[in-house]
């Protein structure tokens, strides 16, 4: 997605400018969120866009990928300060991904919002965001007196040069929020998927190159719709249930079908990822206890031996076509022939290839480490 649609109406030149030259998390995040309060209002505009109800729509979609997923915005990004200022205490529905449209989430951070933090993250992207529709206008302004400008130029030509929104006020200091254009919330109704596509690829790009080295990222900047069943992978584990005897790796207990949960060995949170190679069956009580915490050293030879123990076993029953099916994901991220799967020593060193460089990375975006079950 690298492009919006044309219009005869507005210029998307200009609006496909904005994200140009961008060094910090901002103006992504304003208008990502801006769209989202214009789609939640089903485009309506004749009331007024607070920066306050922007700001906690910004901190709404900035707490899945900071606070849950532990993404880096950038060392000099000062959303991700503010939101950790808050220190929100965050309910199940929310962690289940069951808070539709961030409704919760939005009134959790707005109950502990402070006039601070709007007026601090409102100081410059409001200003800056829409400058690409003043460039000529705005070119060589004192950049003591650029935002009164971008102000006065905004609202005094707002039907000619037709910007995506303008200001509640001529006077820089009295701006508590925008109005957005008519022109531009046709357009935006219209062609929302494939704007809303754009910017977020966009972000996507951005957060990227702030963390290159961090698995999945993609499914880490907005907040899932759902977690994935597990229906398939507990299929692959109740084979091998059903002709060994396991026990579970962190508490030692004997496995049963009847009570059985799946363990996700690195925590979902950081692989976001249902991949049967980092699954592994625990009793219940010890899935709720170990929530995101990367698991001790000490379990790690035992959780390989018993993905070997299963990996033999499905080999041994499952129809081969069903086999091939199963052991693409393990052969193509561990980088394993089919035989190798098979053979423990090389299965070890595989796992020990992936799962340690992982772990460090972990450890280093801020997930809890070293745990060990304790009843």
């Amino acid at each position: 997605m690298q492009s919006i649609p044309e219009s005869k109406i507005v210029d998307v030149f200009k609006l496909s400018g904005i994200f140009n030259k961008t060094t910090n998390s901002y103006k992504y995040l304003f208008f990502l969120s801006l769209l989202d309060i214009l789609n939640r209002r089903n485009f309506e505009i004749t009331e007024l866009i607070s920066f306050s109800e922007l700001i906690v729509e910004i901190l709404a979609n900035s707490w899945f990928p900071h606070v849950y997923f532990k993404l880096s915005f950038g060392v000099q990004d000062q959303i991700t300060n503010k939101l950790d200022s808050l220190n929100l205490v965050i309910t199940e529905p929310i962690l289940k991904f069951r808070d539709t449209d961030k409704k919760l989430l939005r009134q959790t951070i707005k109950a502990q919002l402070k006039p601070s933090i709007v007026n601090d993250l409102c100081r410059f992207v409001p200003y800056r965001l829409i400058r690409p529709f003043l460039t000529q206008e705005t070119k060589n302004i004192d950049k003591n007196r650029l935002h009164q400008v971008i102000v006065e130029v905004v609202n005094q030509k707002f039907e000619t040069l037709k910007p995506l929104y303008c200001f509640n006020s001529n006077n820089l200091k009295e701006c508590t929020g925008i109005w957005i254009s008519p022109d531009w919330a046709d357009y935006l109704k219209e062609n929302f998927a494939i704007v809303k596509g754009w910017a977020a690829w966009e972000w996507l790009k951005y957060m990227q190159a702030k963390n290159p080295t961090t698995p999945n990222i993609v499914n880490k900047l907005f907040m899932p719709q759902q977690r994935g069943s597990l229906s398939s992978q507990t299929k692959f584990w109740s084979i091998v249930l059903k002709y060994k005897s396991l026990h579970c790796i962190y508490s030692g207990q004997i496995l049963d079908l009847k009570r059985l949960s799946l363990d996700h060995y690195l925590p979902w949170s950081f692989v976001a990822h249902d991949q049967l190679w980092n699954l592994v069956p625990v009793v219940p009580e010890v899935n709720s206890s170990k929530s995101n915490n990367l698991p001790s050293e000490k379990y790690f030879p035992e959780f390989v031996r018993l993905q070997h123990l299963a990996l033999t076993t499905n080999h041994e029953y499952l129809p081969k076509k069903s086999w091939d099916k199963t052991i693409d994901v393990y052969v193509s991220d561990l980088n394993l022939t089919t035989d190798d799967l098979l053979n423990y020593e090389k299965l070890f060193n595989a796992y020990e290839a992936t799962i340690k460089p992982l772990t460090t990375l972990a450890v280093k975006q801020g997930f809890p480490s070293g745990w060990v079950y304790s009843k």
